[in-house]
Order: structure tokens, then sequence, then C-alpha cells
């Protein structure tokens, strides 16, 4: 079978700045650190104890494409959840521990992949880092330091006054210190805060402070449209800097749309592989066709595609034919019709009724040509995604 070229780059992409060298953890079957790729967290909404709901979550993440999922722990009934959740999950699930510092052992004995613990709020805990420590590493069970703008040690806001760069980090440090104190290494940290100005600035200094694998994230970053911003800008200014190992979008919003948000700022900085990305313009005064609506309509008929395909929808004849050319599929429209492009190449001209109908259609059959290509084993694997609209 001859290979079909679908004009997708056979390279690893090129990333604005080669990442930060770490030490390498394992957070269960994925790795943390500059040797591994970066990963997408999210946390589930349900009740932990209403174990069914959660697993169910659990598999709606995955298929979005998210590498690690977290759980909250508050009470012993979720604790008790914990070993069914642990075993049936496809993903590695983290505990997330606050407050009473006996569930981070029940979350290791339940055989989490990893537990979350802020320091800031669990009750005498650097007394017992020395027994977690010795607990996680018996287990192979690795840390994360979750240190919170709206939970820090009030000794370090009493020092501070507020939640400053310079506190979060502070704060980080030393407890990083205790673990390492007690040869516990496997562990990353986070610094969070709901300012992305501070948030980068507080990971900026980590990072010079030592080689610790660095978990991002926007607290309470808000609702879908703010908290999308806030985090792009944030991820974006740190990632492109070579900073940061895991990543969780935190949004007022379903968890599978932070996955979704997670997994399209690691493919627009080239940390990703790129999947199925619609290119549309903007449209403007010399648009001669509804671009939004075609926009959305070829994007409803292609979700659920799972090949790195990128499709232009273009409106007008000054960037429409170079952009739907670069593309692997493109239609240039104008004057009431749409020039069909495919791997750079016009195949056809269609009435403009006709437009959606025949891109669908011409994507559909690359698709099944990918994945005669996947079954031959003449190419490598395409994660599932749904697409994504990249306004250009």
């Amino acid at each position: 079978m001859t290979p079909v070229s679908l004009g997708m780059p056979a390279a690893p992409q090129p990333v604005l700045s080669p990442r930060r060298k770490t030490r390498q953890i394992r957070v269960g079957s994925v790795g943390v650190g500059s040797e591994s790729p970066v990963s997408v967290q999210s946390m589930t909404t349900t009740p932990t104890t209403d174990i069914n709901a959660t697993l169910q979550q659990i598999a709606e993440l995955n298929a979005a494409g998210c590498d690690i999922v977290r759980v909250a722990c508050p009470s012993q009934d979720d604790a008790d959840a914990l070993p069914i959740i642990a075993m049936k999950s496809p993903i590695p699930v983290i505990a997330d521990i606050h407050f009473q510092p006996k569930y981070v052992y029940a979350a290791i004995d339940a055989g989490c992949a990893a537990v979350r613990v802020n320091p800031g709020n669990i009750r005498q805990f650097d007394d017992q880092v020395k027994e977690i420590s010795q607990a996680a590493k018996d287990a192979g069970v690795s840390i994360r330091i979750g240190v919170n703008a709206g939970s820090l040690d009030k000794r370090i806001m009493d020092k501070y006054g507020r939640a400053t760069p310079e506190a979060l980090v502070e704060s980080a440090v030393w407890e990083a210190s205790l673990f390492e104190e007690h040869d516990f290494h496997d562990f990353k940290i986070s610094v969070k805060h709901n300012d992305p100005v501070t948030m980068v600035r507080a990971y900026q200094l980590l990072a010079e402070r030592g080689d610790w694998p660095l978990h991002l994230g926007v607290t309470e970053a808000g609702p879908a449209f703010q908290g999308t911003i806030k985090s792009a800008t944030a991820f974006g200014a740190l990632l492109s800097q070579g900073i940061g190992d895991t990543i969780r979008v935190s949004l007022s919003a379903p968890p599978v749309e932070e996955v979704k948000v997670g997994n399209q700022i690691l493919q627009s900085l080239g940390l990703r592989p790129r999947k199925l990305e619609i290119v549309s313009c903007p449209s403007c005064g010399r648009a001669q066709v509804d671009v939004y609506k075609l926009a959305d309509e070829v994007t409803a008929g292609l979700e659920g595609l799972t090949v790195p395909l990128r499709v232009a929808v273009m409106g007008c004849v000054v960037n429409g034919p170079g952009e739907a050319r670069e593309a692997d599929l493109g239609v240039a429209s104008g004057n009431g019709k749409g020039q069909i492009f495919v791997r750079g190449e016009v195949v056809r001209t269609v009435p403009e009724d006709q437009i959606v109908e025949t891109l669908l259609a011409e994507a559909n059959r690359m698709a099944d040509e990918m994945a005669d290509e996947l079954a031959a084993g003449e190419d490598g694997g395409a994660a599932a995604g749904s697409p994504v609209v990249s306004v250009g």
C-alpha cells in the first residue's frame, strides 16, 4: 500500500524554549519532569463517595485527553472510596488532601498514584513529614506539595502580609526541604495564585531555586471565558520559557472543558502533537460568505474526527487561497462559490451551498486514508480529540 501524505509534520514541532531541566518522578504510569511530555490534569467534580459517578467522569476526562486526575478526599467516606476508584480508573489518580493528615496515609494505602498535600492547612503537617515520606517511599507514591495563595501558613502570612510571589516560594521551598531532609525526592511543587502576573513570577522564582518538577495552575481562574484567558496567558508565559511539567486549567465549568483548553494550550505551543484544527478567518467587510456559519457547521460536522488534520475555512480572496493552500484541507470562498483545496491543490470549485458537505466528505475521506495507514503500521497513532476552532 502506498503511504498517503497528509501534510502533517513528521518531525517534532518547534518550541519557543527548551524545557527547564528537572528531576524525574512518576505519577503512576505517567512520567513527570523534563524527560517526559507536559501532562494535562483535571479534577473530578462528583462526590468521591459516589464511586460510579466519579469513575464515569474520569472516563470522560480520559476520552478528552486527560493524563492524570485528582479526586477530593475531605472525609473518611471519601477515603473509603479511594481503593476502588484508584483500581478502576484508566488514568492515574491523585488524592487531594486538606486539613486531616490521616487521609494522606489512607490515600497511600488505597493505591493512589500520588497525593496532593496543602501544607498551609494540614494540621501539624511539618511534624509528620518524616512519616509521610516513609509511607510514600515504601508504596512508590509521589507527592505534590500544593501551595495556594488562599491557604498559606499563618507564619508566612504574618511575615509578608499577603500572598506575594516571595511568600508562595518561601513556603514551597521550606516544605521541599523537609521532604528532602528525610531523603524523599519524588515530589513536584505548585505555587498557585488567582492573579496570572503573581503566579508567573512565583513560578519563575521557584524555578531558580531547585530542579523540582512544577505543576502549573492559576487557582480560581473563573468562568470558562475568563479562566481560559487567564490560564492561557500564564501558562503561555511560563511554558514558552520551558517552565512547567504538568498543567491544570481551573475553570468554573465541566472538567472536560478544562482538559480541552489545556490540550489546546499545549498544542498551540508545540508541546503536544496537533490534532484536528480548524483555521477560520474572523470575517470582515471583504467577506462574501457567512464565515461564522461555515466555521460552525464544519466544526460540528467534524466533531469526533480523531486524525491530526488542519482544515481552513476562509471567506475572501485576500488571505483565503494562501491559508487554504497551506492547510491539509481548505476552502477559499467568494462570489457565491468555494475553491476546495486538498494538500495545496485545487480539486474542485463548488457552489456556496455545497461547501460544507464537500469539506466534510473530503475530511472523512482523508481520515479513512489515515486510518488505513495506521492499520497497516505505516504511521504513528493519532490521539482522540474534538475539533478546535482557531480564529485567525
